[in-house]
């Protein structure tokens, strides 16, 4: 019962309510030119004097609807007035002015649809309310029961008198439940009518992909730049620390390399960040490449006290520029882990060669122990994303990439921590 009585008056029932309400006042001016048809081609008669030619007026009147619903602006507004009065989720419908035949047929037929059951609705609860309290009141008000408001004759009987307040709550709860029925009718029909075409949805989940793409583009250029600063900050930081009293030199070079880091972390964050604005920010510093600043990352890397052996089997300056700014960061990643899990007092091997077509990058050091051996989603325990990332990277340029315990490699199998990646020189076929 409480559920019968929300469906019919409850706040979603009453907001469709108003919408109806408001299809019935757009639906008047039609009307009011439909009867200035009507009136002539009935020989001058009054068409509010008389029910059936008013149904006429409407009639007419709906066709003039249909065709002023081809303004641009008829959907947008439709829509609005849809979401948040029909309670129709905002994905299931098109904001945009109707651009293809098909949208705006689907749009006139809900212009028509709206006003046509706005304009009924509307018409009964002007008229039926009133009789309706008339009817419930009837038995206790006897002014009210000669002809002259119109009533029937059949309510001079004692049995109809007793009767009158129910057919007249009767009255209401039928209103209101021809008012929810329509308004249903009208948030069932929406998406169908005022909904996207399958054009438009295509051009809106492409536009949702690109900018997803964007969005995880910039989170992998933000973690391996900002993590692999601040993991090499740390380090060195940890190695001046250490040394603090015994060897000032390495502390002057630790400090110049944190300086120095920081510095060019800050200048790469300003690249990231530019793409966030409008184009690309001027004077912020270019992305690194692998031929122009392999050098640098391996000297910071080192002045934390990482020993960092690089063999490079190429010429770095005849890579695309592409490939060459994703092997860096994928090094770059590949050190970072490192970083992380092995310490600062293991050897790290890097290797980097074209073989086959492909440029192929291997990073390898000796784990520290159990908790290094993490599972290839994760970089380290409770949530990092650096091998993701580096797998991102690699599969958007068509690459492979293998990451656990070596084997075959320099050192027994399970003891080393082995990072192979290989990258197509042209790009993903």
């Amino acid at each position: 019962m409480r559920r019968a009585a929300r469906s019919l008056f409850g706040p979603r029932a009453r907001l469709r309510w108003v919408h109806l309400i408001l299809g019935g006042a757009l639906a008047m001016p039609y009307v009011l030119v439909g009867s200035v048809i009507i009136g002539p081609a009935t020989g001058g008669t009054d068409v509010f004097g008389s029910f059936p030619l008013q149904l006429a007026s409407f009639g007419v009147g709906l066709p003039l609807a249909a065709v002023t619903s081809l303004f641009p602006l008829t959907r947008p507004l439709e829509a609005a007035a849809v979401r948040w009065l029909c309670g129709v989720d905002t994905d299931r419908l098109a904001f945009g002015p109707a651009r293809t035949r098909g949208e705006k047929g689907r749009t006139a037929g809900w212009f028509t649809l709206h006003l046509g059951l706005g304009g009924i609705i509307a018409g009964m609860s002007l008229a039926v309310p009133p009789f309706a309290v008339v009817l419930i009141v009837l038995p206790v008000v006897a002014g009210l029961r000669g002809n002259r408001l119109g009533l029937p004759e059949v309510l001079d009987h004692t049995w109809a008198l007793a009767l009158a307040p129910v057919a007249g709550v009767a009255m209401l709860v039928a209103l209101a439940g021809c008012a929810a029925g329509g308004g249903a009718l009208l948030a069932r029909w929406a998406p169908t009518l005022l909904g996207p075409s399958p054009e438009g949805r295509l051009a809106a989940a492409e536009a949702r992909a690109a900018d997803l793409a964007v969005r995880n583009r910039l989170a992998r250029e933000l973690h391996d730049s900002v993590g692999h600063a601040l993991s090499a900050v740390g380090l060195q930081a940890s190695a001046a620390r250490r040394v603090l009293d015994s060897d000032p030199e390495f502390v002057r070079e630790a400090l110049a390399a944190i300086e120095d880091t920081t510095r060019r972390t800050v200048g790469e964050l300003d690249a990231v960040l530019g793409v966030l604005r409008e184009g690309d920010a001027p004077g912020t510093a270019p992305a690194p490449t692998l031929a122009a600043d392999l050098d640098g990352l391996l000297r910071r890397t080192r002045a934390g006290g990482q020993r960092v052996t690089a063999t490079v089997g190429t010429d770095l300056e005849v890579l695309p520029a592409l490939l060459s700014r994703e092997a860096y960061r994928i090094v770059q990643e590949g050190l970072s882990n490192a970083l992380r899990h092995a310490g600062d007092r293991v050897a790290v091997d890097v290797r980097i060669a074209v073989t086959g077509g492909a440029l192929e990058i291997t990073v390898e050091n000796p784990v520290a122990g159990p908790a290094t051996l993490t599972d290839p989603a994760s970089s380290r325990p409770g949530g990092g994303h650096g091998l993701r990332g580096i797998a991102d990277r690699v599969r958007l340029l068509g690459g492979t990439m293998t990451a656990g315990p070596a084997t075959g490699s320099s050192g027994p199998a399970g003891e080393s921590w082995w990072l192979h990646v290989r990258l197509p020189m042209k790009g993903p076929v």
